[in-house]
């Protein structure tokens, strides 16, 4: 793997994709990642969203291409896949950043929303692991290896009412992100999760419009985390990171 000056992992010229990548997190991760000089995929279920981030990312000198993309669909994840051989001839980075919540008690969760979070989740980043680490194939003299960051949340290690699926795809989430870094190690495949406290994105602000955004980080800063996971040395692996807003609520 080609290094920086100070040793850091060189993102430059690295082909990433991230889900749910058009807006929130998402593109805050795709913004911090283009300026390091990498070639970024922006993969989101809004196809029209993921056109117009891609869009601002190239008018600031960005290699971007935008794509529609169910996660929770193998055959369009496999599509995607494809594509982005295709076009960049390698994949080096899967981000597995998209996620929706239903927040609803319960007695009133209905079973298609249930499968509707956990569809998206979790079976969607399992999907995207499996087919991009078959893409990335085992690090060896020719290159190969690669690195999958998977976006957990503080509901991946603790609970609060009237988010049931949320809580249930996060912990599995965060299991399966364990599962495969021990899994994909011996292949040269890093895997790290990155556990993020309350952000102000439209994720929470627009359904909890009383929120108060003092509690709450700005993306960029768990973006930066992300960025850094992908920059160490190749001999070192970061499996889990927890970056929380001073005032967070969530967490002790």
């Amino acid at each position: 793997m080609q290094s920086t000056a100070d040793g850091q992992y060189a993102l430059k010229g690295k082909t990433i994709i991230i889900t749910g990548g058009s807006r929130g997190l998402g593109a805050a991760i795709a913004e911090s990642l283009g300026e390091e000089g990498a070639r970024l995929v922006i993969a989101d279920l809004a196809g029209d969203r993921a056109e117009q981030c891609a869009s601002t990312l190239v008018e600031r000198g960005v290699e971007a291409m935008p794509l529609a993309l169910d996660v929770g669909d193998e055959a369009q994840v496999q599509r995607a896949i494809a594509q982005v051989r295709e076009r960049f001839g390698r994949l080096d980075v899967l981000v597995n950043n998209a996620a929706i919540d239903i927040t609803v008690p319960i007695s009133e969760l209905s079973g298609d929303a249930w499968e509707r979070v956990v569809r998206t989740n979790l079976t969607g980043p399992f999907l995207m692991a499996k087919h991009a680490v078959a893409a990335m194939g085992p690090k060896n003299a020719q290159g190969g290896g690669g690195h999958i960051v998977n976006i957990a949340s503080t509901a991946s290690k603790r609970a609060w009412p009237n988010a049931a699926a949320y809580h249930a795809t996060k912990w599995g989430l965060l299991g399966l992100s364990h599962a495969l870094h021990a899994e994909l190690r011996p292949q040269g495949i890093k895997v790290s999760a990155i556990v993020a406290g309350g952000m102000r994105t439209p994720f929470l602000l627009d359904r909890f419009p009383d929120i108060d955004p003092n509690v709450l980080q700005d993306p960029k800063n768990v973006a930066r985390a992300v960025k850094f996971v992908l920059q160490q040395p190749e001999e070192t692996v970061i499996p889990e990171v927890m970056v929380l807003p001073m005032r967070e609520t969530s967490w002790p």
